[in-house]
């Protein structure tokens, strides 16, 4: 085995991502909280997970579920207190587990103690920490990222402020130097408390164009987003989180890979990023085929950027903002949800990068099909639905919204975990803050546990197979058949190492011609997500020029 090439702990990790509200419930009230992830550490540490990322915990009145913060330095009490947050982080330590958190310094909400300040009048210290209008009327026509407009007029100061998300989520103003240093004291308070990093939420709007900019026909969020100027403030920040011992992880709309290395190289701001590139590329209808050769496209760019030292990838394939993967980027027919979702696990954790997986992604759980407006809970679903339900005969509308957002909502991958086959999932013994998907009575951690073959053990095989293999911690990246519709083929390599990763991402059968630089050396299957196929078929036991595989087929293959 090769030397390792990376001394940086994150390198060599594989993340997983916690949405506490739907993970765990202690208390049973039906709302997921720190003691419950406390209660699965056990589970994690077994799982191969070296460090989790926990979206915010902090005070909220929960307008859009935690990212809008009234009090930074508070734990919301529906999540537990400072002391189940410290208790929390010394534990996962004690198991080798590193805790990171949410950053969301975009904006706060418009119950932060500085904005019910900033609206006392201009005189007010707290006032230029956001963003306004010089008079009552909207500067501009531009568009906030859930919809309507950027500015909510304030009648007592004859003001509109600026959000780029909810009106309820008021900009924080990175013009303001006093400002940006209480960010700053903020940050260095939570990592003294022994934390080990953030995710850097929506990091990429805290600079915005004059007023007078236009809105690109294309892009309707270009005047916040990536604006030039920016740089000023996240080497600033940069410098404070490079006090301490960390990983950063910003989340980058907007940032191309031909971009990535300011934002992650050697003297990048960040670690690593969440590119949008790929993840924009999943189907919305279920009819619809996924772009296959959009998303290696899309995914062999930003290897390619990174590759060689120029920085690192965050890889993922869910989040809480998405739907669920199997459901958009494989397929959840009975037939194939299984294959689908190990074929999709197998073609993004073998890349070069820190693996995130989103809790429940491990266990191939799918969207959900709601059945009532009432359980849907996310705020741009809320406004989707407004929007929609205006326009027919409400029966027949909504019969189509649900359908809709079964498809596309966020509130997919926001329903509680499913730990077992009981009427709550094993979730709480309370009544959910939000519906279970009734498709735990067959997909939950205890049955997967006990079936050798199941998509929660193939996910411990990949996890185990990155941990021992040096080639797929560090080791370079070359694809194959750019243009074919249905297999990714890739290659990692580091001197001497090799694997072959083939992963067919479409339910049709495919016949794929190797090159002859791949064919010409001597290969033995280490993995496959069909362990029958294995048994009974010798054409798959080695690479050969020609070969049939089989849907959602994936091949693992080391070089001799």
């Amino acid at each position: 085995m090769t030397e390792k090439r990376t001394d940086k702990w994150w390198q060599d990790a594989v993340a997983y991502q916690i949405y506490p509200k739907s993970f765990k419930d202690s208390n049973g009230d039906g709302i997921g909280d720190l003691n419950g992830i406390r209660e699965k550490i056990g589970y994690l540490k077994d799982l191969g997970v070296d460090f989790v990322w926990l979206n915010p915990v902090y005070q909220s009145p929960n307008v859009d579920n935690g990212y809008d913060i009234s009090d930074y330095q508070a734990i919301n009490p529906e999540f537990g207190t400072m002391d189940d947050m410290t208790q929390l982080i010394e534990e996962a330590h004690a198991n080798g587990i590193k805790v990171i958190m949410d950053l969301v310094i975009n904006h706060t909400s418009d119950q932060h103690p500085w904005f019910l300040e900033a609206c006392k009048g201009e005189d007010n210290p707290y006032h230029d920490y956001y963003i306004w209008s010089d008079t009552a009327e909207k500067p501009n026509d531009w568009q906030s990222i859930f919809g309507g407009s950027v500015w909510e007029y304030v009648p007592s100061l004859k003001k509109n402020y600026f959000h780029v998300f909810a009106k309820e989520q008021p900009d924080l103003n990175w013009e303001n130097k006093q400002m940006r240093e209480s960010i700053f004291r903020m940050i260095r308070w939570w990592l003294d408390q022994g934390i080990d990093g953030f995710r850097i939420d929506a990091i990429s709007h805290i600079k915005k164009s004059s007023w007078e900019t236009k809105a690109r026909p294309d892009w309707p969020h270009s005047p916040f987003t990536n604006v030039k100027g920016i740089s000023k403030y996240l080497k600033e920040l940069s410098a404070v989180f490079k006090e301490y011992d960390i990983v950063t992880v910003g989340e980058a709309s907007g940032v191309t890979a031909e971009e990535a290395t300011e934002r992650v190289g050697n003297d990048g701001y960040f670690n690593m990023i969440f590119e949008f590139e790929h993840i924009s590329l999943w189907q919305r209808d279920k009819n619809e085929a996924v772009d296959v050769v959009g998303l290696k496209r899309a995914l062999g760019r930003w290897q390619r950027a990174l590759d060689y030292g120029e920085g690192w990838n965050a890889l993922y394939m869910e989040n809480h903002d998405v739907p669920r993967s199997v459901s958009v980027f494989g397929n959840d027919a009975p037939q194939y949800w299984a294959r689908s979702a190990k074929a999709l696990a197998t073609m993004y954790l073998l890349l070069q990068g820190t693996p995130f997986i989103y809790q429940g992604q491990e266990l191939g759980m799918p969207n959900m099909t709601f059945t009532a407006i009432d359980q849907l809970d996310d705020v741009t679903a809320k406004n989707q639905i407004k929007a929609l339900l205006g326009e027919k005969d409400q029966a027949t509308k909504t019969l189509e919204i649900l359908e809709l957002m079964s498809s596309v909502s966020r509130d997919n991958s926001r329903t509680p975990m499913q730990w077992d086959w009981s009427d709550n999932a094993g979730f709480s013994t309370g009544k959910p803050w939000m519906a279970v998907n009734p498709n735990h009575k067959t997909i939950n951690v205890a049955q997967q546990i006990k079936e050798s073959s199941s998509v929660l053990n193939y996910y411990k095989q990949l996890i185990k197979l990155r941990k021992t293999k040096d080639v797929l911690a560090v080791g370079h990246y070359e694809d194959y058949l750019p243009t074919d519709e249905h297999v990714f083929v890739y290659e990692r390599f580091l001197e001497h190492e090799r694997v072959l990763v083939i992963v067919n991402l479409t339910k049709e059968s495919a016949e794929i011609t190797l090159p002859q630089t791949v064919v010409g050396k001597s290969w033995s299957l280490l993995l496959t997500n069909m362990e029958e196929d294995k048994e009974t078929s010798a054409v798959t036991e080695t690479v050969t020029e020609k070969m049939t595989i089989a849907p959602y087929q994936a091949l693992v293959y080391v070089h001799n």
